[in-house]
């Protein structure tokens, strides 16, 4: 396919991925509105949120190799599809029960849509410079679409209402679906290698979803009570039976050599740890701004244009340096400064100034997610051949909604937890609102710092395996200096 053509299908791509990242908060500030409208209860509002994330999360993997098997373009078009309906059925909503319903559609059609985009993506553009270039701007767009959802949330909500937030996606998805046969190629796995894993698909898919469920609702439910216990034990024993079946399928769902690859292993573990700290900040940063700094849902949005901006403007230099070093270091780097702007927010106190205590670290860490996400991205599809290219895609979006599930559901559990405590003590309720957001942030930021010894560990006992004939080694993520080759190691 000529340059032209190809760059004309990837930005194609990259607006149906944006869309399905950008859903994952334009939701929370508009929560308020939403509740008032549809007058759901506090118990129930929550599902708004979570239900999306629940199968957009559980539906991943499998909706990755389905990519691969029944044709990735196929399969783009009929997640986009689902979505925008899905999307429209939201809008329309008039109570909880149907909106919920519609909301996990929509994540149902992300999971379809987004690891469909990606291994297309991986196909168009031959592995080296050329495709870390493309995959650098889908790093980037990863890093921007959740707090794109926050500011687009809040202006839609402020000046056209609620139901906005939904329209939106329907013009852009059914602009998609009509261009995507003309200028989207079509690709799968063919020949006689083209099987279907049914026991794999279903403990897998099963067990995501357990999990996700069960970890969104634990901060209501309890971390210790029985069903919270029993849930995540049912989902323990499928992933145990998951991991059973795919070492002796013939055509396994997920090929477990997919992990000898260095840094598929690497990223995909960063992008767990990226997910659970970043996607907590900004839900505990909005919290934040919102019922201590009594911010609007516009206002709150806007807030994170200083980690959104930072981000676009340090994503090529980021990309850079993944082609020039490799993508380890690079991520090591991005984590470090994740953890480092989250650390410093913790120290805003309850009657802070959003120039005073939040713009330094959302600065900090919008220029850690340009050197996290992108080369996670790179990482994570390097060596990977075009036939599992659904997979490895499916699999790193996994990652990081799986992180993101558990780091939100924590972070909330420990706030809530320490604004129990305070207001026990007597502290006004100000103050302990932002005791609480403290400990939460003092937990997102170890997570994101963990990311840090986990690389340095993993790539030092690959490289330690290949050297002694272990394990494969992927191919480096592009050309650079056999000096800083071996500093990647």
């Amino acid at each position: 396919m000529p340059q032209a053509h190809r760059w004309r299908a990837f930005a194609l791509l990259v607006v149906s991925y944006f869309m399905t990242i950008v859903d994952l908060t334009i939701v929370n500030v508009s929560l308020p509105a939403i509740g008032r409208a549809l007058h759901i209860s506090e118990s129930n509002l929550q599902w708004v949120v979570t239900a999306y994330g629940i199968t957009f999360g559980g539906f991943l993997l499998l909706g990755g190799r389905a990519a691969d098997l029944l044709g990735r373009r196929r399969l783009l078009m009929l997640g986009l599809a689902l979505f925008t309906a899905a999307s429209l059925g939201a809008g329309l909503a008039r109570d909880d029960g149907f909106l919920i319903a519609m909301r996990g559609l929509q994540g149902l059609g992300a999971a379809m849509a987004a690891p469909a985009a990606l291994s297309i993506v991986m196909n168009l553009f031959a592995e080296g410079a050329e495709r870390n270039k493309a995959l650098g701007l889908w790093g980037a767009i990863g890093a921007t679409g959740a707090t794109f959802g926050l500011i687009t949330g809040g202006l839609l909500t402020r000046y056209a209402g609620w139901e906005y937030i939904f329209y939106l996606n329907v013009p852009i998805g059914a602009t998609a679906l009509l261009l995507a046969p003309r200028v989207v190629p079509e690709s799968r796995l063919t020949g006689a290698r083209r099987r279907f894993d049914p026991l794999g698909a279903v403990t897998i898919t099963g067990s995501l979803l357990l999990l996700v469920y069960t970890i969104s609702t634990a901060p209501r439910v309890g971390w210790g009570s029985a069903r919270t216990v029993t849930l995540l034990a049912v989902s323990a024993v499928l992933l145990a039976a998951f991991l059973m079946l795919e070492a002796r399928a013939v055509a396994p769902l997920m090929p477990l050599r997919i992990f000898r690859l260095r840094l598929v292993a690497v990223s995909n573990a960063v992008g767990f740890l990226l997910g659970g700290s970043f996607f907590a900040f900004i839900f505990i940063g909005t919290l934040y701004l919102q019922q201590v700094l009594h911010y609007s849902a516009l206002q709150a949005g806007a807030a994170w244009l200083t980690a959104s901006v930072t981000s676009v403007a340090l994503a090529g230099l980021s990309q850079r340096l993944v082609t020039l070093v490799s993508a380890g270091p690079v991520m090591v780097l991005g984590m470090a400064l994740i953890g480092g702007g989250i650390l410093w927010a913790a120290q805003a106190p309850a009657n802070g100034q959003f120039w005073s205590a939040l713009a330094g670290p959302f600065f900090v860490a919008g220029a850690g997610t340009a050197f996290a996400f992108i080369p996670v991205s790179i990482g994570g599809l390097t060596g990977i051949a075009g036939p599992e290219a659904g997979l490895a895609s499916g699999l790193l979006n996994t990652a990081q909604q799986l992180g993101g599930a558990i780091g939100v559901a924590v972070a909330s559990t420990v706030a809530a937890t320490r604004l129990t405590t305070l207001l026990r003590h007597g502290e006004p309720a100000g103050v302990a609102l932002t005791g609480g957001f403290h400990w939460a942030l003092w937990v997102c930021a170890a997570v994101a710092l963990l990311a840090v010894p986990v690389t340095a560990t993993l790539l030092r006992r690959r490289a330690a395996a290949t050297r002694g004939g272990g394990a494969l080694q992927a191919p480096r993520a592009a050309a650079g200096s056999d000096r800083f080759r071996e500093a990647a190691r």
